[in-house]
Parts: structure tokens; C-alpha cells; sequence
């Protein structure tokens, strides 16, 4: 990954915004996973350099690195005429990928989130299940039904308690209790449910529906729904800062990130993203569905809070942000459609090892 030289706007913003932004720390990565380019970078948040870039299976869509930041997990998600059914192990400080887990008959896997130090909760959404994932084993040790259409992202409570998975199709979010192993409900949140968060104390659970335009707040522990809240432009992703203030929203059709207030549930600022479409973008996944939007999908919020990286799958970039103000830090320019990311407050080795299956 390089950084880009476009004279665009962004990069102007980020030439005046870098004097006034204190250096991170040498000692941080982030993972971005390139759609098309069935690869995954591990990216140097200092320099912006990327110090790994390793394969991955067909079409990786989401990504998620374990607590102390070793391990992370990519979900092969396939493309429109081939399903993946597999996840990509990767040794972040190593530089290395570990290991392949397949996952069998269930296919399409696309959100996870980690549950403990070997295992994590992965949606499929060829088969409608969740399922629990012994990473160290390589192998599936629950998978427990949603029966709902397009089960698409995973959030859990800090204490991994309970998993919320958001079914794009069923427009609901199906609750399920994680050491039972059983589905609890299914709560109708709007069409399109497909991003989604828990704030830091676990009491309540974001979810973006993209087709209504809505973000449905529910609480975690009744299900009950605290309240609906107009969000235009086809709201994607959904991420809440650490200190529990504000929910970031990335927006697909009008190339925006919002801001929320969490408390106040309330909108304080968007901005657009002033970026221009690549000349393949037709061909992939989101096609010509936005225009020119370089739609922003992927958003993952540094622990501090104060910045964020949004990755524009149709403008190849990453683009850094400050949560305050929406103002540009910086842009990435990254693989082909890139989409998910992590952070990992740990770096690659400045030799990774070589790649192993």
C-alpha cells in the first residue's frame, strides 16, 4: 500500500491536518482486506506503509485481531459465482498467514467477532447460521440456526455473553445467547439491517438499516427498541468511539460519514468524502448501484477515539479522519475494493516471516 499523490481535496486536507496531529505510536497495525485482489495488508499507522501484504481466500470481506492484537481472523466470503467457506489465520506480528479453517457445507462467511482466546463467532450467510470457530483446533465446535436471510454482521457484549447478528434480507437482528448456544429472538429493526455495534457498556445495540434509512437502537438485555433514528443516504457501518459518546456511521450512496450523538441519539455532523471512482468499479460487487460514490463501507475507530479509518471500496483508499470535526488526517491508497479493516496495537516484525498454509 502506498500513499497517494492525487491532488484531490482530501490530500490537500491532509497535507495542513498531519502539522497538527501528534505521530502514533511505531508499535500499531492496521489490517485492511482488498476484495478483488484476494489479499490482505498489514499497514504500519505511523508511516502508513504496508509491511505485509498476504493471500487470503477468495473475496475477504470482514476482519477481526484477538484482544492482545497476535492473531487475526479474515472471512473468505467468495464472489457472486463462487461461495467461500474459509477463514484466513494470520499472525500479525509475524507478518505471516497460519492457517486456513474450512468451514464445510456453511458458506459465505462474513462477520466475526472473537469470544475468547481461541475462538471466534462467524455469520454465513449460505447456510443462515452463527457459528463458533475453535481457531487453534481449526474447527467448528457450534453452529447455532438464525433462520433469517442474509445474516450478515456480529456484534457482541464485552463480556461475550450474547451475540446480535443483523439479517439483511429479514430486516431483524436475531439475539443469541452464546454460552447456551440458542437463539433468544428475532427483533424487526428495518430493511436492509446490516451494520451493527454494541457501546462499550454492553446496555445498547446499533444497528444501520441501509434500505429504510434508519439506525434502530435496541436494548441489549430486553430487546426492547429505544428508538429509531433517520440516517439518509443508505447507512452501512456502524462504530462507536471507546468513551462510549459517539457512533460513526459510514453511508454508501452519498459517500458521507456521519456522526451521531450516542446519548442525545441525534445526528451532529456528516461529511462527504471527496473522492473519485476507479475506472473498473462497475464490475464489482456494489457495481454502478451508487454513481460515483466511492461508497464507504469499512470503519474501524482507533482505541483513543480521536481518529478513524473508512475505507472507499470503489476509490481504492482508506481514508484517516479526525471523530471530532470529520476532518481528513490522512488517505491510504490501498488494494483493489478494500473493505473490512482491524487494529492491532502490536506491529509486524520488520522481516516477516514467509507466508505458511
Amino acid at each position: 500500500m502506498r500513499r497517494s499523490t492525487s491532488s484531490s481535496l482530501l490530500f490537500a486536507a491532509f497535507v495542513v491536518a498531519m502539522a497538527l496531529v501528534p505521530s502514533a505510536s511505531s508499535a500499531q497495525t492496521l489490517l485492511v482486506a482488498n476484495k478483488t485482489d484476494n489479499t490482505v495488508d498489514l499497514i504500519d499507522v505511523a508511516s502508513g506503509e504496508s509491511m505485509a501484504t498476504l493471500p487470503t481466500g477468495m473475496a475477504p470481506h470482514e476482519i477481526e485481531v484477538s484482544s492482545d492484537g497476535s492473531l487475526a481472523v479474515i472471512c473468505n466470503y467468495g464472489n457472486r459465482d463462487e461461495p467461500g467457506s474459509s477463514l484466513t489465520i494470520v499472525d500479525v506480528p509475524g507478518g505471516r498467514v497460519l492457517r486456513t479453517v474450512d468451514l464445510g457445507e456453511h458458506s459465505r462467511p462474513h462477520g466475526v467477532a472473537w469470544i475468547g482466546d481461541n475462538r471466534v463467532a462467524v455469520t454465513t450467510e449460505g447456510s443462515a447460521h452463527l457459528l463458533v470457530v475453535d481457531i487453534q483446533a481449526g474447527r467448528v465446535v457450534d453452529q447455532i440456526p438464525t433462520n433469517q436471510e442474509i445474516s450478515h454482521m456480529v456484534a457482541t457484549t464485552p463480556e461475550g455473553g450474547r451475540a446480535f447478528v443483523a439479517n439483511i434480507g429479514s430486516g431483524t437482528v436475531t439475539a443469541i445467547d452464546l454460552e447456551a448456544g440458542t437463539r433468544l429472538a428475532d427483533v424487526e429493526t428495518g430493511e436492509g439491517a446490516e451494520g451493527i455495534a454494541v457501546t462499550p457498556d454492553g446496555s445498547e445495540v446499533w444497528i444501520t438499516n441501509r434500505a429504510a434509512d434508519t439506525i434502530t437502537i435496541i436494548d441489549s438485555q430486553s430487546l426492547e427498541i429505544l428508538d429509531t433514528v433517520a440516517c439518509s443516504g443508505f447507512p452501512i457501518r456502524v462504530a462507536i468511539t471507546p468513551d462510549g459518546g459517539k457512533a460513526l456511521v459510514s453511508v454508501a450512496r452519498s459517500g458521507e460519514v456521519v456522526v451521531f450523538d450516542v446519548e442525545q441519539r441525534s445526528e451532529l455532523t456528516r461529511r462527504k468524502l471527496d473522492l473519485s471512482t476507479v475506472p473498473d468499479a462497475s464490475t464489482r460487487l456494489f457495481g454502478d448501484s451508487f454513481g460515483e460514490s466511492p461508497v464507504p463501507v469499512g470503519l474501524v475507530i482507533h482505541p483513543t477515539g480521536d481518529r478513524a479509518w473508512v475505507a472507499a471500496t470503489q476509490a481504492d483508499a482508506v481514508v484517516v479522519i479526525d471523530t471530532e470535526d470529520l476532518e481528513v488526517l490522512d488517505l491510504l491508497r490501498a488494494g483493489k475494493e478494500p473493505d473490512g479493516m482491524s487494529y492491532s496495537p502490536i506491529s509486524v516484525a520488520s522481516e516477516p516471516r514467509p507466508g505458511a498454509q
